[in-house]
């Protein structure tokens, strides 16, 4: 493959950027807002500065570095990911997005290429999540989604958001003047490892992201009567753990029950009370994770998965409570950005696979203000979220240079 970028540079700041908040051999702990993440963010803004972009920090602790175009006040084409980490990940989870992104610009600057509009490569604050519950801060920030009370969300240790925010020099009383005119985005290219096992399976190093799937989410309650597990015969219990575990195992069929439908339905955390061996239990509570790229399939299952809940609490004289915890729409990739890649994939002679996104991106919060396309990258056997996540020099060096031509062309190159 004929590359413009500088794979060997990109694998460096990959590397050296993997040593702060190093753990193991191979993985990263690197929090939101934490000391670590700053010191991360500072060596990518050096980075920047050295290539040529403007940078600043943000009130929502994003870090952007600017270029500017010809046209100074058109719209900016932006290029992103983020750097913070879950408590034990990997070295790529979206750090190739944002170094990748650096590194389409810089190649472009080296080059001598004056881009027609201005571009921005942005590296988000708190996708994540993990350290006050909530992630995509950052996009969510400046698009202006944010929730109430996001700022007093607390950590473990009871530091809340806002005070990390101004540990880490950022106004959390000054978060609107970082919120972007929706007009200041034409566009928004991200390039992300795939955190599944598809392209590994294709044996293709990138792919082509189609939308990303909006995920709903609830929680479940069901109240039963507790009693001595020896003496309460079967017939006149009441135990909302048999209920659970029906719903569960109908939940699990019934987003399978469209053959090839990209639907995902997990239960990943399941409560009992009181909890003894030899206690019929009192009380049970489990969440539900839907996802699905289909708004209506996902309402559909949302509506039949509450009918099962009410059938099997009636059935074993349950009472229920279905928490409503949020989520969000599906989100298409542009047309016009899927069409751009798959040309420029043929003349670097790929043929990445389209394929859809289960989990979350700061690309989805991006897609309500612009138009959005993303990038995936080849990951050993899916893992993600985990210090064995690894994706090779050469994927990453090939999805970079699909992101570099992509950007050259919506750039007016």
């Amino acid at each position: 493959m004929d590359r413009a970028i500088n794979a060997s540079r990109l694998s460096e700041r990959l590397h050296a950027l993997s040593r702060i908040g190093k753990i193991e051999e191979t993985g990263v702990n690197r929090l939101a807002l934490s000391a670590t993440y700053k010191e991360g963010m500072d060596l990518v803004r050096s980075w920047m500065d050295d290539a040529g972009l403007a940078t600043r920090y943000d009130n929502f602790g994003n870090l952007i570095g600017r270029i500017e175009g010809k046209k100074k006040d058109a719209p900016a084409v932006m290029l992103g990911s983020h750097i913070d980490s879950q408590p034990y990940g990997g070295r790529f989870d979206g750090t190739i997005g944002v170094l990748g992104g650096l590194e389409a610009v810089q190649t472009m600057i080296d080059n001598g290429i004056e881009p027609d509009v201005p571009i921005e490569v942005m590296s988000f604050c708190d996708e994540e999540g993990h350290r006050f519950g909530v992630g995509l801060f950052g996009s969510r920030g400046i698009t202006g989604q944010l929730d109430p009370g996001e700022l007093e969300r607390t950590d473990k240790d009871g530091i809340t958001r806002r005070e990390a925010l101004i540990e880490f020099g950022a106004d959390p009383d000054q978060l609107e003047a970082s919120v972007y005119d929706p007009s200041a985005i034409s566009a928004y290219l991200e390039m992300h490892i795939e955190q599944g096992p598809n392209l590994e399976a294709l044996d293709q190093p990138v792919g082509i992201v189609s939308g990303i799937a909006g995920p709903r989410w609830m929680t479940v309650e069901l109240t039963g009567i507790s009693g001595h597990a020896g003496t309460v015969p079967m017939e006149k219990r009441q135990d909302p753990l048999v209920g659970a575990s029906y719903i569960i195992a109908a939940f699990n069929g019934l987003v399978q029950s469209e053959a090839g439908a990209p639907s995902v339905g997990t239960v990943g955390s399941l409560d009992v009370f009181p909890g003894g061996r030899s206690i019929i239990p009192e009380r049970v509570t489990f969440t539900i994770d839907l996802r699905d790229s289909d708004l209506n399939r996902r309402d559909t299952y949302e509506a039949a998965l509450e009918n099962i809940i009410d059938k099997t609490a009636f059935e074993y004289s349950l009472e229920y409570t279905i928490y409503d915890d949020g989520g969000t729409t599906p989100k298409d990739a542009s047309e016009n950005i899927i069409s751009i890649m798959k040309e420029e994939s043929r003349s670097l002679g790929l043929e990445p696979p389209v394929l859809m996104s289960g989990a979350f991106h700061d690309a989805s919060n991006m897609a309500d203000i612009c138009d959005m396309g993303m990038i995936f990258v080849r990951c050993k056997d899916g893992i993600s979220h985990n210090p064995a996540e690894y994706a090779s020099d050469e994927d990453i060096a090939a999805g970079t240079e699909l992101l570099y031509r992509t950007m050259l062309k919506l750039v007016g190159k």
